[in-house]
């Protein structure tokens, strides 16, 4: 039997794992998966040989060496023990290159699915990328360019967010009072991440708002959800997650597509719940903060304008970013408010959103990926 191993390394890059598991179990019923991620791979029919470790940042990355050095031992001894025919890596950059090139030298094909932002810092592991894979599927248009100049065989596949979108539910008021929200009010989504660092950060600015927002737009009569992610320890945020409860926030487990589908405007981390609200043309403010020395090497070494998806893809500032300090209640506040009553900007940026998801239309990447898995497994 063919053993396929699947590597991530945070909630996203678990969830494509998850579809592209399932993909494979429908394409190729027979192969072997195993692979390193969380719940939702495992769902999916992945014999899961270790957690996601993630961390981001030089200061977060630190803090999580231990865990990250057994993960990867981990990942190099179930190598030894089931001699996977092929290893997809997801993302993950300074994991997955180590173990590409270990895989590599082994003579194990590898697949690079979501490429690494090598296009904003470390361009030159756009080559590094390309040398270690057989294959490369991108999730970016502007991706696919990128790499093929190295004369990688590459490919854009498109974005699995679409895919999972696919499962929501029509019925958007029912939809409202399942995820607990009556199903006549406006709500506010707030997703704060699902790294450590993004929560510890964000967090404290989320409750803020929420404070600040009710008192100021009180007879708009805003209801307020949170969707955290499903790696998250809920135990270990537990204060945080009382005091957001203790404003009326409702916190639900997982089901960040579907809060966004029901909200009317959304507080969002950058990472891939932004794109997502954008394909659901949910008007949005992006934020961020990461330590001040991981900031500060950042502006050394990134290349691009903007760090929101929906911002790099438009190539100008579709949604407003507030970095660092930037990111506080009051600026979210204006450009909330700035959303909710200027209807010529709200309908400007949903106007962009639909532009942007037309790129996407008609791919379906976890069956794409799966079908280039089972065409070089036999």
């Amino acid at each position: 039997m063919n053993t396929v191993m699947i590597v991530t390394g945070e909630s996203s890059g678990e969830l494509y794992g998850s579809l592209l598991a399932m993909a494979l179990k429908t394409k190729c019923p027979d192969l072997h998966i195993i692979g390193i991620g969380g719940e939702k791979m495992k769902e999916a029919g992945v014999e899961l040989i270790a957690g996601i470790a993630s961390s981001f940042g030089i200061s977060e990355m630190l803090s999580s060496y231990k865990i990250l050095k057994e993960t990867f031992a981990k990942a190099v001894n179930a190598i030894e023990k089931f001699s996977p025919k092929l290893i997809v890596l997801i993302d993950y950059p300074d994991f997955n290159i180590r173990l590409g090139k270990i895989a590599k030298a082994k003579g194990i094909k590898v697949i690079y699915y979501v490429s690494p932002q090598v296009w904003a810092w470390r361009k030159g592991r756009v080559k590094t990328i390309a040398d270690i894979s057989d294959r490369i599927a991108v999730i970016l248009p502007f991706e696919e360019a990128l790499y093929r100049d190295t004369g990688a065989q590459c490919e854009f596949v498109g974005h699995p967010i679409i895919e999972e979108m696919e499962s929501l539910k029509q019925d958007k008021a029912a939809l409202k009072v399942s995820l607990g929200l009556s199903a006549d009010r406006p709500a506010l989504a707030l997703l704060p991440g699902s790294r450590p660092h993004e929560l510890k950060s964000l967090m404290p600015v989320m409750l803020d708002v929420v404070e600040d927002f009710d008192s100021k737009f009180h007879d708009y009569n805003f209801q307020f959800i949170m969707p955290v992610a499903p790696n998250i320890d809920m135990e270990k945020y537990k204060d945080y997650f009382e005091q957001f409860k203790n404003k009326g926030v409702i916190i639900r487990k997982e089901n960040a597509v579907n809060v966004l589908s029901v909200s009317d405007m959304a507080v969002i981390a950058s990472g891939t719940a932004a794109l997502q609200a954008a394909f659901l043309e949910i008007p949005m403010v992006v934020i961020y903060k990461v330590s001040p020395i991981s900031f500060f090497i950042a502006k050394l070494v990134v290349n691009v304008r903007y760090i929101s998806l929906i911002n790099l893809i438009s190539n100008r500032e579709v949604v407003k970013e507030l970095l660092q300090s930037r990111a506080n209640a009051k600026n979210i506040i204006a450009e909330l408010k700035k959303i909710l009553l200027d209807r010529d900007y709200r309908e400007r940026m949903t106007g962009q959103f639909m532009t942007v998801r037309d790129i996407f239309a008609g791919k379906r990447p976890s069956t794409r990926v799966a079908e280039m898995i089972c065409e070089m497994t036999g």
